[in-house]
């Protein structure tokens, strides 16, 4: 089974953003970016389904910049192959539609058995791109995968649903996005790390590709969320209904 893990280059999610003073978008500059931590778990269970013997090869996609090899080398490091890159210019705003039809392209040229996602990414939250890539290939789907068990020509997912945990089981190929309990990342060794910088990573320039990359939605201002109030201590539990039913308005 060949599996094709796609990860997104995102601010580091111990990092506090901050808003460029005219609301038009992140300040970005000398923000610590790393893997998409949903990302990170789809990297990691693909190459579990390697070490398992149900896998053969895992590569990791990623689209954006240039500086996008970064991430797809703590991909490598945590155990993926290779990897390729779908290069775009700085000044290109990727929204999850196009992200799909490039994943799209790579799934046509690779012909892989599994596609792993992060269920969504930290910086936007869409949650849209591997429903989006499965309904483009016309493949199965599978989300907020918490548990995976490979067949022999299909998949059974346990999904995390609001009533607790449903099983489906998928014909190969399929798509399938991870949640936060699928696994927990290895930590990245040193000697991982010099391994991966010798593994093959390739760059393909999206502006080739002939695919619209334009963005269908548009971001019209950011704005801080406003401050939070302090809080207030009362006497008793009948104040507290009190306060509850006639100021706060909950109850």
């Amino acid at each position: 089974m060949k599996v094709l893990v796609c990860v997104k280059r995102v601010v580091d999610h111990n990092v506090k953003v901050r808003i460029k003073g005219d609301g038009s978008g992140l300040d970005l500059a000398n923000v610590k970016m790393s893997i998409n931590p949903f990302d990170e778990i789809a990297v990691e269970e693909a190459v579990r389904l390697k070490e398992r013997g149900a896998a053969t090869e895992v590569l990791a996609v990623s689209c954006g910049v240039l500086q996008s090899q970064e991430t797809l080398r703590t991909a490598l490091a945590i155990g993926a192959d290779r990897a390729l890159l779908l290069q775009t210019a700085s000044d290109v705003e990727l929204q999850p539609l196009a992200v799909a039809k490039l994943l799209k392209s790579v799934v046509d040229r690779e012909r892989p058995d599994l596609i792993l996602l992060g269920k969504q990414a930290i910086d936007d939250d869409c949650n849209q791109t591997g429903q989006m890539l499965a309904a483009l290939l016309d493949l199965p789907q599978a989300t907020f995968a918490s548990g995976i068990e490979p067949k022999p020509g299909r998949i059974q997912v346990t999904r995390e649903v609001d009533g607790g945990l449903e099983t489906v089981e998928l014909q190969l190929p399929a798509v399938v996005t991870a949640d936060l309990r699928l696994n927990e990342p290895r930590y990245v060794t040193l000697p991982n790390i010099m391994k991966a910088k010798k593994k093959p990573l390739e760059m393909i320039d999206t502006a080739q590709m002939g695919i619209d990359l334009q963005p269908r939605l548009k971001t019209l201002k950011l704005t801080d969320p406003p401050p939070r109030g302090a809080g207030v201590r009362v006497p008793d539990v009948g104040t507290l209904v009190r306060t509850l039913k006639n100021e706060a308005k909950v109850i």
